[in-house]
């Protein structure tokens, strides 16, 4: 039960970085012709900050 409480914790902070980091511009810091390593950095840093977010609740909370 534990894990999958995790499991939840984490997809969900995961969607809600995502949906954050859906209002940032990055068009303007990516070079022309590069969109899957644009696509890339965009997942990375959404599983980067999902991660962090989700450890701190999981501390806070459980």
């Amino acid at each position: 039960m534990e894990i999958i409480k995790n499991f939840l914790v984490y997809v969900i902070a995961f969607a809600l970085a995502m949906f954050a980091l859906s209002s940032l511009n990055f068009e303007k810091l990516i070079k022309k012709n590069k969109v899957v390593e644009a696509q890339l950095l965009y997942i990375l840093l959404a599983m980067a900050l999902g991660y962090l977010v989700a450890n701190f609740i999981q501390r806070i909370i459980f």
